[in-house]
This record gives structure tokens, C-alpha cells and sequence, in this order.
């Protein structure tokens, strides 16, 4: 067993080889970055990436899933805020646009992508810790509103598939095209977020009393 003091010291190895790494596989891509140049930059040694993260593919696990895994986290926090459903859900966008669409998690959705082809394993991680955990999240929160007596337009589990969609759409797009194919803008986004809390009866006018 390690001792308290061994542990600390190999937590904040790890944290400097996971900060390195994701620097480098954004700035030249995994395929082109070696565990030297990640020992290098972090100024570890390359049997400590082998003890914490036993080869290269380990490494880059731990930078993927510690980057975009957080969007179930992000749905707790705003189901724990006050407001109405629609307030929550828009401070719930905000917070997923900046998350998602932030170049670093856009570069590390291109690895993804690339990796997946051949990975089937490491394509099922991705997909459960990022987006079927996010999706759970969002749809026991519809549910609880439902539960609540909130009235809306649709079925909790639907409601959240489609919500998702608006930000898996777009980090899919921003990462395929580099940018070409999207066309993003903050008045575009708010009409995107308002169409759906129409379509889903969540509008603050719909809340409204008669």
C-alpha cells in the first residue's frame, strides 16, 4: 500500500501528466504526440505514466473523460438552482454551449472520432460516461417537473433526447467541419432554446395563468 505522502505525490503526477498530455494532443494531435514529449512538458518520468496509466491509450482516456464527462454534473447543479423549468433550462444551455463548444473540448471530440473508427471499446466508454450519463441526468429532471404537476408537451424521456441534441449536434458539426459548417450565434442559440421551450409547452407564457 502507498502512504498518505506517496499518494499526494502520485495525485499530483498524475494531475501534471494529464494537463501536459492535453495540451500537447490539442496542439498536435494524439497520433503525433509521444510519452516523451508528454514526460518532457510535465517533467515526470515515463515509469510513473506507466504506473498510473499503463501505456499511452490510458493516458488519453484519462484526458478525455476528465474534459468532457461533466455534463451530467452540470444537469444536477442547475436542477438544484431555483426558477421555473424554462430558467433552469436556459441557464442549463448557457453553461452546455460554453462547455461543449470550448475549442479544447472540440479538439478532444476529433480524437474521439478519429479513435472510435477502430476502437469499439473505447467508443462505448465515451458514448456511456458522456452522453448516456448527461442524458439520465436530464431526464429524471424533466421527470421530477413532471412529477411536480408541471404540464409539458411531451414525454420526459423525449424531451431530454431532444434538449441534448441541440449541443450534440453542434460540438458533431463544429468538430467534423472546423468551424466551416457551423454558424453559431448568441441571438440564434437563445431562438434555438426558445423554439424548443415552446415546442416542449415550458415557455414562461405557457406557465403562465389564464
Amino acid at each position: 500500500m502507498f502512504s498518505a505522502a506517496e499518494c499526494c505525490r502520485l495525485d499530483r503526477r498524475r494531475r501534471a501528466l494529464i494537463a501536459a498530455a492535453r495540451e500537447l494532443f490539442v496542439e498536435q494531435g494524439y497520433e503525433k504526440t509521444a510519452l516523451s514529449e508528454i514526460v518532457e512538458r510535465s517533467g515526470g518520468s515515463l515509469a510513473t505514466v506507466y504506473k498510473l496509466f499503463g501505456n499511452k491509450e490510458g493516458i488519453l482516456e484519462a484526458v478525455v473523460f476528465e474534459k468532457v464527462s461533466s455534463g451530467a454534473a452540470m444537469v444536477d447543479e442547475a436542477a438544484s438552482g431555483r426558477g421555473t423549468p424554462a430558467e433552469i433550462l436556459r441557464r442549463l444551455a448557457g453553461r452546455f454551449r460554453t462547455h461543449f463548444l470550448d475549442p479544447e473540448t472540440i479538439a478532444l471530440v476529433r480524437i474521439v472520432i478519429a479513435r472510435s473508427i477502430n476502437d469499439k471499446k473505447f467508443a462505448q466508454q465515451f458514448f456511456e460516461r458522456t452522453a448516456t450519463r448527461t442524458l439520465d441526468a436530464l431526464t429524471a429532471l424533466f421527470r421530477s417537473w413532471k412529477a411536480d404537476g408541471v404540464r409539458m408537451s411531451g414525454e420526459p424521456e423525449i424531451l431530454a433526447e431532444l434538449f441534448l441534441g441541440l449541443f450534440v449536434s453542434d460540438v458533431h458539426t463544429e468538430a467534423i467541419s472546423h468551424g466551416l459548417g457551423s454558424h453559431s450565434c448568441s441571438k440564434r442559440f437563445d431562438d434555438r432554446i426558445g423554439f424548443f421551450l415552446i415546442g416542449a409547452g415550458l415557455a414562461e407564457e405557457q406557465l403562465s395563468p389564464s
